[in-house]
């Protein structure tokens, strides 16, 4: 060892056009340790960690990394000096195989200087054993879940040998199961001296996995805390500069007539029979681990998808629905779980990223944008969801995750939908902004929308849902209403499929 921290930053500072995102930061690394970074979205967690991996150079400050002042040039030049980085939106080449994918530029060479594809395949295997994905390498990467994406991106760290790993959201796509899986992973590249820096917003995990933690907010650092000392209400206090009492700020409102009717519908590889109802006003859940249908299902209703089979119902009328501009014309919306690969536009700026949905209705007759009245409506909406943006100009890819997925939500409201699908709508959001989404969704369902909402996390389900669909490998197991009588446990009965057997031992007829 070359020092008493393998990763020192001191006094960073990284100024963008309009933001100051790191304001004089530190952070302090021990060799062997699983460090948590803390925020809310825009915090300036993952700016830093870019300063790190060479993505970004800052503006001010020092990097010192195993004894030695660093100012890595490029990410190559950071991997050379052993640190690699899993970022939050994934970049996967999805048209060639999975080997490829994680030996992208460092390919091994036959002695002709030829991409040795043979041991390629080898050295890929060994290094998705270690991580205990049963993937065959030669399988495509548009062929995989987005679960399955991020191990492989986790697999391609891994090859690294990196001394120092950073995570930023790593479990944000994986189930409970794929997420022990990586803490197994993690513990075990602790135990061989390497150190991992583990970007989450799910406090269970910290307390789960994470030796010390460092809280920032607003590009300032709050400061550093061993975990195990940390008790929760402080952890948020530090991260929102408040108390955030309600994370699921549901409101009473007043249930009406069936609005969306879908009866039997099936797709050829995903799911099948599916059957539900849902009203004006209620919020409607669809649960269900990883694999099981749900994305697929509100991708077919929507257009995304072939429908197999199957009929969909709005206002007791029976409408066919082929494409996305057909679900748009019968008042549907639909936000994507992955905002990256099928939501944003990041070149483009905020005001475009929004308004694409809708320019048709702000063209003159000559077919020309009536800009004045779009940025308007742009701004209105920015304001109403409080999106952090310094001009509608700025490009979206410089916002925080949480300001991204909120540009999405204004695009989605600004078509005046009557039936929104909110596919994992506070994937990658810290609490304070989950919080300010949950108040958004139950605001319109209180204004009579109908909206179904998909969501891994169980606790989010129950807090924000009137009646929750659960599904296993492609069918409906149960719809349920919501109570206080009813539990996690018998909600992953129902996702496991083995809800006889769970009624049977809780003596529930």
């Amino acid at each position: 060892m070359s020092g008493e921290y393998l990763l020192e930053m001191k006094n960073i500072t990284k100024n963008f056009p309009g933001v100051q995102a790191l304001k004089g930061v530190d952070l302090h690394l021990n060799y062997g340790e699983i460090h948590a970074l803390m925020g809310e979205n825009g915090a300036g967690k993952s700016t830093l960690m870019k300063c790190i991996a060479g993505i970004y150079r800052p503006t001010s400050g020092e990097i010192v990394f195993d004894g030695k002042a660093q100012n890595f040039a490029s990410p190559s030049e950071a991997l050379k000096k052993g640190i690699s980085m899993i970022h939050q939106e994934l970049t996967p080449v999805l048209f060639r195989p999975i080997m490829e994918n994680v030996w992208l530029g460092r390919e091994p060479l036959t002695a002709l200087g030829l991409v040795d594809h043979k041991k390629m395949y080898a050295l890929t295997k060994d290094v998705l054993k270690e991580i205990e994905l049963e993937e065959d390498p030669a399988t495509l990467m548009a062929n995989l879940t987005v679960a399955k994406i991020q191990m492989v991106e986790i697999a391609k760290a891994v090859s690294y040998s990196s001394k120092l790993i950073i995570m930023d959201e790593p479990t944000s796509a994986l189930a409970e199961k794929e997420i022990k899986q990586l803490f197994s992973i993690m513990r075990k590249l602790k135990a061989q001296g390497k150190s991992i820096i583990f970007i989450t917003h799910k406090l269970d995990e910290i307390y789960e996995i994470a030796d010390r933690v460092t809280v920032y907010r607003d590009g300032n650092c709050i400061g550093t805390e061993n975990t195990a000392e940390l008790r929760v209400d402080k952890l948020i206090n530090m991260m929102v500069g408040r108390d955030v009492k309600e994370m699921f700020p549901k409101i009473s409102c007043e249930i009406g007539d069936v609005k969306l009717e879908v009866k039997n519908l099936s797709n050829k590889k995903y799911f099948r029979d599916v059957s539900f109802t849902v009203r004006k006003g209620e919020i409607l859940g669809i649960a269900g681990l990883v694999g099981a249908g749900r994305s697929e299902v509100v991708e077919t209703i929507f257009g995304m998808r072939p429908r197999a089979g199957g009929e969909i119902w709005i206002d007791g009328k029976k409408v066919e629905i082929k494409s996305p501009t057909d679900a748009i014309q019968n008042g549907m919306a639909w936000l994507t779980e992955d905002r990256r690969r099928s939501g944003l536009f990041p070149m483009l700026g905020v005001q475009l990223n929004i308004a694409i949905a809708t320019i048709p209705k702000f063209l003159n007759k000559f077919g020309l944008i009536r800009e004045a009245e779009l940025n308007k409506n742009c701004a209105e909406f920015v304001k109403k969801i409080q999106v952090k943006t310094p001009s509608l100009a700025q490009h979206v890819e410089n916002l925080s995750g949480g300001n991204q997925q909120k540009v999405l939500v204004a695009r989605w409201l600004m078509t005046d939908p009557e039936i929104l699908f909110l596919d994992e709508p506070t994937r990658g959001i810290d609490v304070g902004t989950k919080a300010e989404i949950h108040r958004l969704i139950s605001t319109l369902a209180g204004e009579g929308k109908s909206i179904v909402m998909v969501s891994s996390e169980l606790p989010e389900i129950m807090g924000m849902s009137d009646r929750i669909v659960i599904m296993h490998q492609g069918k409906v197991t149960g719809i349920v209403e919501n109570s206080k009588d009813l539990s996690q446990e018998e909600l992953m009965a129902y996702a496991t499929d083995t809800v006889t057997e769970y009624k049977k031992l809780k003596g529930v007829k």
